[in-house]
């Protein structure tokens, strides 16, 4: 009887513990200055000049928090709120709100950093898969991230 007890309280434990999101991180070495890298990716509507997927981008003020939503190629539409920045550390925070992708509970951050006589750019962020599979889920996200840091060393200078 107490292995049963024991069996059914692993059991429930399992049950209750909570999803891992999945973690998707990308970073690129520049040549260009952390400052030149930072004026091209700090501003938060900036994205619609270095994404190549962002067509254009409006930003809004709503319940005290900046928000931009983004068009795409295709005519989806994305809808992103500033969670935090730091201009001195060169990095912001932002969420998504809504929008066409498979993620939900989304959560990224820019990063600029030097490195050496250059630059580091880091992309990193974690959400929950919706409608797709963490791998699947993931590769989307990496593909927007790999064709937002070679857009952001394009638009820096490199």
């Amino acid at each position: 009887m107490q292995k049963l007890i024991w069996g059914l309280a692993a059991a429930t434990m399992m049950l209750a513990a909570p999803a891992h999101a999945v973690e998707v991180g990308k970073t690129m070495e520049t040549e260009a200055e952390p400052a030149a890298v930072w004026a091209a990716v700090g501003d938060f509507c900036g994205i619609g000049e270095w994404h190549p997927a962002v067509t254009r981008c409006e930003q809004s003020e709503e319940g005290g928090k900046t928000r931009r939503t983004l068009t795409l190629g295709d005519g989806a539409t994305l809808v992103e709120e500033l969670v935090s920045r730091d201009d001195a550390a060169m990095t912001y925070t932002y969420r998504i709100i809504e929008g066409p992708l498979p993620v939900e509970n989304y959560k990224s951050t820019i990063t600029v950093t030097a490195a050496g006589k250059g630059s580091t750019i880091s992309w990193n962020g974690t959400f929950d898969a919706k409608g797709a599979t963490d791998a699947e889920a993931g590769e989307v996200v990496g593909g927007i991230y790999d064709a937002g840091l070679q857009g952001i060393a394009e638009k820096a200078g490199m």
